[in-house]
């Protein structure tokens, strides 16, 4: 009595609602819920299990940034350096006080960011607009006070090649800030445009100053026909919008193994189901989180993430398949599935009604192929009711019945500790075998064929077979009361219907169908299988989706 109190404790804190419990891995038709979701970006936003304790794409891009700069600046105060040391050995003093003081700024930076390394990606772009600003600044000038120097000798031919040279020293500037500095389109173009006008600004205000220098000029052959500063700064915006997308791809990515989570689908619990896409294969997907917040959590992460593993080698058709499992590194176990288009047998029936028995027999018989594959392997499922059914469509094929969330499955060669150490309790108390409410770490294979009895119950009459609030209510009718056979509440219905529904939920084990197999062949001979045809369910799902609701 004390392990059925405990059972039934455990049960009350975990089943807020026993009548309809959550199930967060269907995915709604679009067509039928008429309601799609904005995409949300991992990069950006707090979505789930990236809230707060994974890095933002701004931290990324500050360490990029960091170490980029740190580079760029080192590799700027040796050329510079060089440059500067070359001159004075060739006789070149023009400005050499403020190239000194320029080469100072840069290799104290340089020195700054190894020294002392800024995390604000604000601050740091701040000084690399210093550090190249500065190299603009010492171009700048440079070319102002070298034409001037050509011009009072009127030498038209070194003016055009000093021209030519500062230009493609201006180019290479802005290639190596577009390319290397990590920017987005708008902040690259915002600052690489208006550098690439300056020597055009400077050369037009100097020739408007002084005609003669504006003659010279004129006087010159050697000119491009494109600002091939402009240019430059052009390509290398485009280049950084298709770097910086690039890396934010790769940033989704390894946020969460390679998969890009979109609109929230349901929550739980323990975690949340996200409609996702896999960012490489552009594959759609569902992705479920668990976390663990206490004790009891925890260990039935572990029993998770085992029991995913295990599930994850099914390959029935009437099995959802599961594309991958891990964990992240906050300790969030996850497990990527197909996303279906269709609703489950939960919503079908509450939207529509009681299903026909040709319909109903379609689907048990596939449900049943998918529990033969999981018994065989000695995998118990636990939880089967009808939000964990999905009728779907697949391969231009209509209503194909998929068994969902094999979160409580269980080996059944597994000795484990009872989990109701930790409080846990598995199963829905709706479709649950009388045996699975005690000793649910016992059960075999026969439990899963109550629940899908219990199932089929619901199908043909539209309601579970056994309905209250209370969950010991309910455990104790599962465990005492005879079931009403479907016919009584629904005239008309064949006794074969009666006779499959009556045996899965027999209160002994041992009175039910000996496994799925049996349950299958009993199905199977009943000539009401065969009558529901795909033409008639692909009708039923067009007229569905076109808005006509079947009687």
């Amino acid at each position: 009595m004390q392990k059925w109190a405990e059972v039934v404790s455990a049960a009350l804190r975990k089943k807020r609602n026993p009548v309809k419990s959550m199930q967060p891995t269907i995915i709604a038709d679009s067509e039928v819920s008429g309601t799609i979701q904005d995409s949300l970006d991992v990069s950006r936003a707090n979505v789930g299990f990236i809230a707060g304790d994974q890095p933002h794409f701004s931290d990324e891009t500050a360490a990029l940034l960091r170490s980029r700069l740190s580079a760029a600046s080192m590799l700027m105060t040796i050329v510079l350096g060089a440059a500067f040391v070359g001159n004075l050995i060739n006789g070149t003093f023009t400005l050499w006080w403020l190239r000194a003081l320029i080469l100072v700024v840069i290799a104290g930076s340089a020195a700054f960011l190894k020294s002392r390394p800024l995390s604000s990606l604000r601050d740091i772009q701040k000084l690399e607009l210093i550090i190249f600003g500065s190299v603009v600044v010492q171009l700048s000038a440079m070319l102002l006070m070298r034409i001037s120097e050509f011009a009072a000798s009127e030498d038209a031919a070194s003016i055009a090649v000093i021209r030519q040279a500062f230009l493609m020293a201006w180019c290479i500037l802005i290639f190596v800030y577009g390319t290397f500095m990590p920017n987005t389109w708008r902040r690259g173009a915002l600052v690489m445009i208006p550098a690439a006008v300056v020597p055009y600004v400077i050369l037009f205000v100097q020739g408007w100053l002084r005609p003669e220098i504006d003659e010279l000029h004129q006087a010159s052959k050697v000119n491009s026909p494109l600002p091939m500063p402009i240019v430059a700064a052009f390509i290398s915006t485009f280049a950084a919008h298709v770097i910086n997308s690039a890396r934010r791809e790769a940033f989704k990515a390894r946020q969460f193994g390679q998969y890009r989570l979109m609109e929230k689908l349901g929550a739980g619990g323990m975690g949340e189901v996200y409609k996702a896409e896999h960012v490489l294969l552009k594959r759609p997907c569902a992705i479920k989180l668990i976390r663990a917040s206490n004790e009891a959590d925890i260990h039935a992460i572990a029993r998770f993430e085992k029991e995913v593993k295990a599930t994850a080698k099914l390959t029935h058709w009437n099995t959802v398949e599961i594309y991958d499992f891990g964990r992240t590194e906050d300790g969030t176990f996850y497990y990527v599935m197909e996303l279906l288009p269709g609703m489950s047998l939960e919503d079908l029936v509450e939207n529509f009604g009681p299903m026909p028995p040709q319909r109903v027999l379609h689907l048990l018989r596939q449900i049943c192929g998918a529990l033969e594959e999981a018994h065989a392997v000695g995998l118990i499922h636990r939880d089967i009711k009808p939000a964990n059914i999905f009728v779907s469509q697949r391969g231009g094929v209509y209503d194909v019945a998929k068994l969902l969330d094999f979160g409580l499955v269980k080996e059944s060669s597994e000795k484990s500790e009872s989990m109701s150490k930790y409080g846990s309790f598995s199963g829905t108390p709706l479709y649950m075998s009388p045996e699975q409410a005690s000793a649910y770490d016992d059960v075999d294979g026969r439990a899963d064929l109550y629940s899908l009895g219990a199932v089929a119950w619901y199908m043909l009459v539209g309601k579970p077979p056994f309905e209250s609030r209370n969950v010991l209510e309910l455990l104790a009718a599962h465990r005492n009361t005879l079931v009403t056979p479907p016919s009584q509440l629904i005239p008309g219905l064949p006794d074969v219907l009666d006779q499959i529904v009556l045996k899965c939920m027999a209160k002994a084990p041992s009175d039910r169908y000996s496994d799925a197999a049996s349950l299958r062949r009993a199905i199977e001979s009943c000539s009401l299988t065969a009558a529901w045809t795909s033409e008639l369910a692909a009708d039923w799902w067009n007229q569905m989706k076109s808005g006509n609701r079947f009687s």
